[in-house]
């Protein structure tokens, strides 16, 4: 658990760096792709728009749905750019959370002032 939480820490100071960058008010895509650059810049391995094999009864939905991102495997980012966070968003990371079997998740909303009244950290543990 001690990876997880120096990862999410690393992955918000990499947030805080893309946010004082660009500020609010950008689309959600430019703020994955530069997180993603960011993270990768420190040397951390990261997957964008991941998809997950997913099936209802016998139904493939492989082409449905994709994670923003996985960073090393272990924890999942959801990007928003919303006025505010509801409980649906927390709720819609632990799923993909469970999905995966990442233990731990960080929901980020880019549409704020200061980047850190924009941040969820969750976990399943």
């Amino acid at each position: 658990m001690d990876t997880e939480r120096a990862l999410t820490e690393k992955i918000i100071g990499a947030a805080m760096e893309v946010h004082s960058y660009w500020g609010p008010g950008l689309i959600e895509s430019i703020y994955e792709k530069s997180l993603a650059h960011e993270l990768g810049l420190q040397g951390v391995e990261v997957k964008r728009q991941v998809r997950l094999d997913l099936k209802y009864k016998d139904l493939d939905l492989n082409d449905e749905f994709a994670l923003d991102l996985i960073i090393e495997g272990k924890v999942i980012v959801e990007l928003k750019v919303v006025k505010e966070l509801a409980p649906i968003h927390e709720a819609q990371l632990m799923t993909y959370m469970k999905l995966t079997g990442c233990k731990v998740g960080l929901l980020i909303n880019f549409n704020v002032l200061r980047l850190k009244d924009g941040i969820r950290r969750l976990s399943l543990l």
